[in-house]
């Protein structure tokens, strides 16, 4: 499986939580030097927690289970 491929995964677990308040996520990009691009959709695109929701929600999430990821940003 592919480094995208498991960004992907986990990714999967994540929407539903963001879809709950009317957001969602897209894969962008995954680096090889570990480096994770999404964009994120809907309510959580102009959230003003949106920032908090990438780092503490997403981010957290594919750094624990993905320990070779070493940062998730947005596009």
């Amino acid at each position: 499986m592919s480094l995208r491929d498991e960004v992907e995964a986990v990714l999967v677990k994540v929407r539903p939580m963001l879809q709950a308040d009317g957001g969602d996520v897209d894969l962008v990009d995954v680096t090889d030097d570990g480096v994770v691009t999404v964009q994120l959709r809907g309510a959580c695109g102009s959230c003003p927690f949106s920032m908090m929701t990438l780092k503490n929600g997403i981010e957290a999430r594919i750094k624990e289970e993905i320990p070779s990821i070493k940062e998730v940003k947005s596009a």
